[in-house]
This record gives structure tokens, C-alpha cells and sequence, in this order.
């Protein structure tokens, strides 16, 4: 069954934004697609969310360089 957007919140505290659950559940969709397993589809979009930096961290690094 592929996942939804809203399902990002379940799996992942990472996914705070419509971004981010929208990219948790395309990763998390793809990976399902091509190898089947949901375990590894769920820790794959979340290293991916989690590897995306949020708006806050990217406005706070510009302030620094100021």
C-alpha cells in the first residue's frame, strides 16, 4: 500500500513541513516500488528527511554570516 503524505508524522518527527512529508512519502514510495520491502522504504525516507535542511537552519546560517 503506498503511503500518503500524512503518514510522514507517524514514522518521523523530521517531517514537519508539506516539503518534507511530501518528500518522506515519494522516497518512501520509491524505494517500496523497487525493492519491496517496507522497512527499508521507512528508514530511507527518513535519513532523506532528515538530511534536508529546514528554512530556520538556513535563515539562522545567513544571519551568522552577516
Amino acid at each position: 500500500m503506498p503511503w500518503a503524505m500524512s503518514d510522514a508524522s507517524r514514522h518521523t518527527g523530521k517531517a514537519t513541513t508539506q516539503a518534507t512529508k511530501r518528500q518522506w512519502s515519494s522516497v518512501a514510495n520509491a524505494v517500496l516500488g523497487k525493492t519491496g520491502d517496507e522497512g527499508k522504504a521507512i528508514r530511507i525516507a527518513n535519513a532523506a528527511v532528515k538530511k534536508t535542511p529546514s528554512k530556520k537552519v538556513r535563515s539562522s546560517v545567513k544571519a551568522k554570516k552577516r
